[in-house]
């Protein structure tokens, strides 16, 4: 499972490829929101579960799409508009998210 085209659709959307034949569009609002990062979803450390940061600040950058790099053979990371950077996400998390929030 791994994407073989990624590109930006409009502003606000991403449409991946992937090798088995599986295409989506989703949009960077859902992309984002689904982080995987610990600030974003949280960090369990031994037993005791550290919550996410929530700082309710509006900033319109959150959501836009700077740059996307590869992270070896299995993962991108996405550097959004606000600086936000530390999100892996892995292939498998990303189709996971693709295909759970897929504009149809």
């Amino acid at each position: 499972m791994e994407p073989i085209e990624i590109k930006r659709v409009d502003n606000d959307k991403l449409f991946i490829k992937w090798l088995d034949g599986l295409s989506s569009t989703v949009t960077l609002k859902d992309l984002r929101d689904n982080c995987p990062c610990a600030s974003c979803q949280g960090e369990q450390v031994g037993f005791k579960k550290f919550e996410p940061v929530k700082l309710e600040v509006h900033n319109p950058a959150k959501y836009e799409l700077k740059s996307i790099e590869p992270v070896g053979n299995y993962a991108i990371r996405i550097i959004w508009g606000d600086g936000h950077d530390t999100g892996i996400y892995s292939f498998e998390h990303l189709r996971f998210v693709m295909e759970k929030f897929a504009i149809k």
